[in-house]
């Protein structure tokens, strides 16, 4: 059944149209990644999460983890820190950097940034909440955009609450993952509990969190009445995945898988991207993760997947993945 277009709507002086956002991933959602996903339909992209100390001690990977590609808009820049004056001072070099908005990262699960205070381990503290919110919207003049997760564990709970507070501060935007942060990426995301955000607030909500395909797109917008769509690990590899979800909350009819050669002209721009934004070096490196999942679950792949890995040279990891894609036939090729 055709869906009927889901409508964008206005942040600051820009539309999310469609309202389809790339997740912020750590060390996946760079500005080569990005720029692969911007082409398959969606309105708003976030770079990776940037550390607000990280920002005050000028270091040059924190500057290339932050690059924005010329005419990628809208863009917001997210930034992670609970000491007021280090989130300001990022929140200005943000704007500095060319984002159209700056998002706050309070729904990170991981260990090193709860134990800093920040991340979802903000969620624990309703004010410092309140008071890092009101500082950033009060230092800078473009729009700033919130994610959370749902609380801390499954008795805290405060998901709505947090979103009004997000609101009564000035927040525009609000994502919510629908896990909590005891849950980090485990068990089922609770699509009710983004829906709870969405009852609570007037403003733009996305919900994300099991979001695999245009089927689990509709019926997360079905349960929880978000304005948006999040789309995130079902991504890595699969950046097509946002054309089906695109596909679907436009209500359009749901896009053809791409062919082996299809494939391989994306897996190799992906590869030319890293090594023109990060070096050969680095680039090689970072390869390993991204062209192993695009071969997951084609044939072979684990084969393949423990081949490429051993590679260091990027010729050879050139030469090695071609061969690997362009060998499939149409029988072999398939998107989850």
């Amino acid at each position: 059944m055709i869906h009927p277009p889901l409508p964008g709507f206005t942040l600051g002086s820009h539309r999310i149209d469609p309202p389809l956002v790339l997740a912020p991933m750590a060390g996946i959602t760079d500005l080569p990644f990005r720029r692969i996903c911007r082409r398959y339909g969606i309105g708003l992209t976030v770079t990776e999460m940037i550390a607000s100390r990280a920002v005050d001690q000028g270091r040059e990977r924190t500057k290339r983890m932050a690059e924005l590609d010329s005419g990628e808009s809208p863009v917001s820049i997210q930034i992670a820190g609970s000491d007021s004056k280090f989130v300001v001072e990022a929140a200005h070099w943000a704007v500095s950097r060319g984002a159209n908005f700056v998002d706050i990262n309070m729904g990170c699960p991981v260990k090193k940034i709860c134990k800093q205070v920040a991340g979802s381990a903000m969620l624990k503290d309703e004010m410092l909440v309140a008071r890092t919110i009101r500082a950033v919207v009060e230092a800078i003049d473009i729009p700033v955009t919130l994610k959370i997760r749902t609380g801390w564990d499954e008795p805290s709970k405060n998901v709505a609450r947090i979103a009004r507070i997000a609101e009564e501060n000035g927040i525009q935007m609000l994502t919510v993952h629908g896990r909590t942060r005891a849950q980090m990426f485990n068990g089922q995301a609770n699509w009710e509990d983004i829906g709870r955000a969405k009852a609570a607030v007037s403003i733009p909500v996305i919900g994300n969190g099991d979001v695999v395909d245009g089927d689990s797109a509709l019926e997360m917008l079905r349960i929880s009445g978000a304005d948006g769509v999040m789309v995130g690990r079902a991504v890595q590899g699969n950046p097509w995945v946002l054309q089906e979800v695109h596909a679907a909350i436009m209500g359009l009819p749901k896009p053809s898988a791409p062919t082996a050669d299809e494939r391989w002209h994306v897996v190799k721009e992906h590869m030319q991207h890293l090594a023109d934004h990060h070096g050969v070096r680095f680039a090689s490196k970072v390869a390993r993760k991204h062209v192993g999942w695009y071969s997951k679950g084609l044939r072979d792949s684990a084969e393949f997947r423990g081949h490429f890995q051993r590679l260091e040279d990027w010729t050879e990891q050139l030469h090695v993945a071609e061969n690997y894609f362009l060998g499939l036939d149409g029988d072999d090729v398939w998107v989850a």
